[in-house]
């Protein structure tokens, strides 16, 4: 016995109550007058399989309403059809611009979303059925159709996976569930629907009476079909019908979206709609006076009646719109899937105990198999509710929010695997690469600059640690409280002595090339109360240099190699206290610099200013407390020297941190000194 499916489109629109019912929905909501369609198509398709029930009563009643009934097959072309419309009319707009990977893999992963979970319950359900009845039944079939399934792990995939159609020329015996075969077909209808789409919106400013035009024309093989043989089935005829039905949808979207801003066209477009059913069943009734199979002509009619239903407001389009034609159409896709199988056990039975299995139990002439006919015909209602309600929507919810759990997933760990990687990898030594660094430029001399010589100098890399400094409580032991020396800018270098802070100072004289200098942390040199430097170890005493000034490259250079030392700062040595040390207040515009014990500095020949520096002299004998008083007696008298005293730059950590920023405002005592 030869079993054909068909199955309903399915929309991503959420289920809302709308308007009244038929009334024209608003932009981008539920058609709920298709959505009714759909219910009516479910009914045909289902009845059209429940005439094959080898009882007499369904026999009389399927001869009574024997064109309708048995032309049921013709309910897939009207689903591939509305299929077409409702695709178009969700995602046309959101495919049809571009081709782009993004949209496309959303909209086949909502379509796979929408169909796939009950479709993978069911056929795994029957297929346990069927590997039963091969293992344990006596009959040679396994299954009600004409061509018999292949149960294989090969099959097994192909069906899984919704493909076992694509390279079969006819459809009967290529499902396990024979209905789904128009599930296979229509699942490659969205996947090509990506790429047709980009064609079909640039057609959607064509004249109206063209895109109908077409969407007719897109039907007349089927109908070229019927009126020879009567019947749609030949090699590849599968195929013909989803490209042909799901085509012609598209058309119809594209025509009315082009009339349904005219005026008068819901009036016209209800009476359509009216009208149309009428015809399609007298065709039926006249084709089948012509010759057996030609009624199926009337499948013209499809694309008229769903874009008619599109626009109507009244009469069929209001009973269609109703709230219990529209809940029998979304489970429309759930009753295509499970009424085959309740049927097919509900045959076995009667196979096995009925007449032909020797017993009279369920009998063919008796009132049992007769009502219990019936009621597996009504029962495939709640058992579709069932499956709708538990399975297909909860999965179709729960698949659609996948990519956005697994994205946020990759991106956790993304976040981690850089902590991963530490832990796995054990961190290699710092490697020093050789940057070349652009000489600073130089400002051009006047009367208050003093210029400098061309020099190279060694740059001392200070201790002062990379990237967002922790909290107060997270910080180490040891974290430096001192930030580098400032560059002093040349306007106010001394006259003498060599800079230490310029880019020709780091490189090498003979490579040119900046050297790796050991970071280490600096000693930290600065005014503090008593008691409060650590003890610092005796240092090596050396040999007097020749009494060549100091600050000349000359003194710097190696007698063996002339070439410049590198100079590797000391330990820096915090305070227990790990506080920053207290800084006693000096008289107005005296800033002093910390020392750096590295470079000895030879004091500037500066004028006499006996003023400025008894006050400096002064002050450090009272709060000054330096391991190293002639190097502060020295820094001074350069620091007056090279006008330091006025103000211009002050050091951070010669002072206290509530006084102004060496590049912020003037402090209280400069402003009134200004004054």
């Amino acid at each position: 016995m030869t079993t054909t499916a068909e199955h309903a489109p399915v929309s991503d629109a959420p289920p809302t109550t709308g308007p009244v019912p038929g009334s024209p929905p608003a932009a981008g909501g539920e058609l709920r007058a298709l959505t009714g369609l759909r219910a009516v198509a479910a009914a045909w398709v289902v009845l059209f399989h429940f005439h094959f029930t080898a009882l007499p009563g369904v026999a009389v009643v399927s001869g009574l309403l024997a064109p309708v009934i048995t032309h049921g097959a013709l309910g897939v072309d009207l689903f591939f059809v509305l299929s077409g419309f409702v695709i178009a009319y969700t995602y046309l707009e959101q495919l049809g611009p571009r081709l782009t990977a993004a949209r496309t893999g959303r909209f086949v992963w909502a379509r796979a979303c929408r169909i796939w979970p009950a479709y993978a319950l069911v056929f795994h359900m029957f297929g346990i059925w069927l590997v039963a009845r091969a293992v344990y039944g006596s009959d040679p079939d396994i299954a009600f159709q004409a061509v018999q399934p292949v149960l294989s792990p090969g099959e097994w995939l192909q069906q899984l996976v919704m493909v076992q159609l694509w390279d079969n020329p006819y459809l009967d015996g290529a499902s396990w569930v024979g209905a789904t075969w128009s599930i296979s077909a229509e699942w490659l209808a969205y996947l090509l629907f990506p790429l047709v789409a980009v064609v079909f919106h640039r057609m959607r400013n064509l004249p109206a009476g063209v895109l109908a035009g077409g969407a007719l024309a897109l039907t007349t093989p089927l109908a070229a079909a019927y009126l020879t043989t009567g019947s749609p089935y030949h090699p590849w005829s599968w195929l013909v019908r989803i490209l042909c039905g799901f085509g012609a949808g598209i058309l119809t979207y594209l025509a009315v979206r082009r009339l349904r801003h005219r005026p008068g066209a819901r009036r016209v477009a209800s009476a359509v709609a009216s009208a149309t059913p009428v015809l399609i069943v007298g065709g039926l009734l006249a084709g089948e006076l012509v010759a057996p199979g030609r009624g199926g002509v009337v499948l013209v009619l499809f694309p008229v009646l769903v874009g008619a239903l599109a626009l109507a407001d009244r009469g069929v389009a209001r009973w269609l719109a109703r709230p219990a034609m529209v809940h029998g159409g979304r489970l429309s896709y759930a009753l295509y899937l499970i009424h085959i199988p309740m049927f097919e056990v509900f045959w076995l039975a009667l196979r096995r105990y009925g007449s032909y299995g020797g017993s009279t139990l369920l009998a063919a002439n008796g009132l049992l198999a007769h009502v219990l006919a019936l009621g597996v015909l009504v029962a495939t209602v709640p058992a579709a509710h069932l499956l709708y309600r538990h399975v297909e929507e909860p999965a179709r919810v729960a698949m659609k929010g996948l990519p956005a759990l697994w994205s946020q997933r990759l991106a956790g760990y993304r976040a981690q695997l850089p902590g991963l990687l530490a832990r796995l990898l054990p961190a290699g030594p710092a490697v020093a690469l050789p940057v070349p660094v652009a000489p600073a430029p130089r400002r051009p001399s006047g009367p208050e600059f003093v210029p400098v010589p061309d020099a190279v100098e060694v740059a001392v890399v200070p201790s002062v640690p990379t990237g967002p400094a922790p909290a107060a409580d997270d910080r180490p032991a040891a974290w430096p409280r001192t930030a580098p020396l400032p560059v002093v800018p040349q306007v106010d270098r001394p006259a003498l002595g060599v800079p230490i802070d310029t880019d020709a100072a780091r490189r090498d004289p003979v490579t040119a090339v900046l050297p790796a200098v050991p970071v280490e942390p600096e000693v930290a040199i600065g005014l503090s109360g008593a008691g409060s430097w650590p003890e610092r170890p005796p240092r090596r005493s050396r040999p007097d240099p020749a009494p060549a000034p100091i600050d000349t490259l000359v003194a710097q250079r190696d007698p063996a190699t002339q070439v410049l030392p590198t100079l590797v700062p000391l330990p820096l040595v915090e305070p227990p206290t790990q506080a920053f040390p207290a800084v006693a207040a000096l008289p107005p515009a005296v800033p002093t610099l910390p020392v750096v014990p590295s470079l000895p500095v030879v004091p500037a020949a500066v004028p006499e200013q006996p003023r400025p520096v008894q006050r400096l002299l002064s002050a450090r004998n009272v709060e000054l407390r330096s391991p190293h008083p002639e190097l502060a007696r020295e820094l001074a008298e350069q620091l007056v020297g090279a006008r330091l005293a006025r103000g211009k730059h002050r050091v951070r950590n010669a002072r206290p941190h509530g006084a102004p920023h060496i590049a912020g405002p003037r402090g209280p005592e400069r402003q009134g000194r200004a004054h």
